[in-house]
């Protein structure tokens, strides 16, 4: 069998091409999350079957399998050619946890995930990783001689890098968590799966919330909806008019602060693409629930301003009291069209003077949107960001299904350096935000019905793989991670290193270290480019510490 060391940026098919090269030493700052691959290569047949894997370090080290998921879309209507595949078929993406150190070896080209957690205080110096695999012989019994051994070597520098300033927003779907796993909306299950989630979302650099008021007006067709998931508990009276409890508004708030979280972003005041419809509301009515808004009620109906003006005092109360005013964004509608121009200008005419100078911010890729004075802060795609530049004080950009032409994206078809690049593109940029619309979409197109993520990576052929979801729904509602959810974690780990030199060296000195101007759609489309900038900025650091 064939056991060696390769690349975190490799992705390796079952079918043996391309051939990976060994990587077996590298290094690392203290506090780091360091990834790498173990791959495995069985020569015959019999080598087939089922393994342990026992690891050795002075390091916490953690092993996971790499399993091929299937990919039906791996492109959307426009790629270039810097994909590694195009055809459906099993791609490398799922990291699954070991049962008990034991994974089972197929005939084939297969990788392990090794994922290292340097210390804080680790001692700065050179640490052995070794493998052990022996086998599990039929009927289950460990057979204890080694079979291969493998080898990896992490220098821990002595310097951490500082804390992320990048503000990641990868919108959080609670009703699919809901739906995914059967259990009701704000039940005390679906409380401790949505606290799982949020954490695994928190713990790899995205550290804005989104935040449920009402069920998100986000990706339904005209008349469709989703399951109700709002966190606003509302009743109405004619003789009273609105009470708001907001006891699990509260409650979400303290949850994501506990795990992290910096920034909360609120659901939008209106229907997706051009601001024309109310989002799905919920009312209590005397003993019946009712849907007071959604699709039947147009965006400019005095029955929804009068409902806001009774919610948006109290709402921006509450983040006050919880010290939230300058940790909350608003958004109108997303992603808006020029010829919406006007129903979104009366949508932010209604709004903006209910929001007592919170901020808001928008996806759009109208210029015309901002020069208007219509959007506080812009969020354009990567491939419409250039007219922005030097004209937002507070750059953000995102990505999603549309994305496939010369920029990064994070399909599951590409290779990974072009998801690890937006690292140093944002600090290229000098980028204050960074968003994505699915963290945990486990729906089909327009919210129609519920996929199940582990067959289906496109939203039942809606978007190309990968584009809705960065983590795959685990047993026990616990998620299972992603290659591409790691990797774009290392591209921020890249990015909080540019920027820890940045205070050492200078702006312009760690730009001309990285070697040449880059943009979003101008960049070395090669590993060993990646690796080296990164190599050159840690020799940097390490002789400037």
């Amino acid at each position: 069998m064939i056991v060696k060391t390769i690349h975190s940026l490799e992705k390796v098919f079952f079918d043996r091409s391309p051939e990976p090269a060994e990587w077996s030493a590298d290094v690392a700052a203290r506090g780091e999350v360091y990834s790498f691959q173990v791959m495995l290569e069985p020569e015959t047949m019999p080598e087939r079957g089922l393994y342990r894997v026992a690891v050795q370090s002075e390091l916490p080290v953690e092993v996971r399998q790499v399993q091929s998921v299937p990919v039906r879309q791996a492109v959307n209507c426009n790629p270039d050619d810097d994909f590694l595949r195009k055809e459906p078929g099993l791609y490398p993406d799922l990291l699954e946890e070991l049962d008990e150190d034991r994974f089972q070896l197929f005939y084939g080209r297969q990788t392990l995930w090794v994922t290292v957690r340097v210390p804080e205080d680790a001692v700065p110096e050179e640490y052995p990783i070794r493998f052990e695999f022996t086998r599990v012989e039929w009927p289950n019994r460990w057979n204890p001689a080694l079979v291969a051994t493998a080898e990896f070597r992490l220098k821990v520098e002595d310097f951490a890098l500082p804390p992320q300033q990048l503000l990641r927003l990868e919108w959080f779907h609670a009703d699919c968590l809901a739906a995914c796993y059967g259990v009701p909306c704000w039940s005390e299950e679906h409380w401790r799966i949505v606290e799982a989630f949020l954490r695994n979302a928190l713990r790899h650099g995205i550290n804005c919330i989104y935040t449920p008021l009402w069920t998100p007006p986000l990706d339904t067709g005209l008349g469709g909806e989703r399951p109700t998931c709002q966190l606003l508990d509302i009743e109405y009276s004619p003789e009273s008019g609105y009470r708001f409890d907001f006891s699990r508004l509260e409650r979400y708030l303290d949850l994501g602060l506990a795990c992290g979280a910096e920034r909360f972003a609120m659901s939008h005041f209106f229907t997706q693409w051009g601001a024309k419809f109310t989002p799905k509301i919920v009312v209590r009515e005397g003993k019946c629930e009712v849907k007071r808004f959604g699709w039947h009620v147009k965006a400019t109906n005095p029955a929804y301003r009068e409902f806001l003006a009774a919610l948006m005092p109290e709402l921006l109360a509450l983040l006050r009291r919880k010290g939230l005013e300058k940790r909350c964004f608003f958004s109108i509608s997303d992603e808006p069209q020029l010829e919406q121009l006007d129903d979104y200008r009366a949508a932010v005419e209604l709004v903006t003077p209910l929001l007592e100078g919170f901020p808001t911010l928008e996806a759009l890729s109208s210029f015309e949107f901002f020069q208007k004075g219509l959007v506080e802060n812009p969020i354009p795609s990567n491939d419409h960001i250039e007219p922005f530049v030097g004209h937002v004080r507070e750059l953000w950009t995102y990505y999603c299904c549309g994305q496939e032409l010369r920029v990064p994206n994070r399909f599951i078809a590409m290779p990974s350096r072009r998801n690890r690049i937006m690292g140093i593109l944002a600090y290229v940029y000098d980028l204050t935000g960074f968003l994505q619309w699915g963290f945990n979409f486990y729906f089909s197109q327009y919210s129609r019905k519920l996929i199940d993520p582990f067959a289906s990576t496109d939203s039942d052929g809606a978007f190309p793989a990968g584009d809705p979801f960065l983590v795959y729904p685990g047993r026990g509602g616990e998620p299972l991670d992603s290659i591409r959810h790691e990797v774009f974690y290392d591209g921020l780990q890249d990015l909080r290193a540019l920027r820890l030199l940045e205070s050492k060296i200078g702006r312009e000195a760690v730009l001309a270290l990285i070697g040449e101007p880059l943009t979003m759609k101008e960049y070395p489309r090669r590993d060993e480019w990646l690796r080296g900038v990164r190599e050159r900025v840690y020799r940097e650091l390490a002789a400037k510490r």
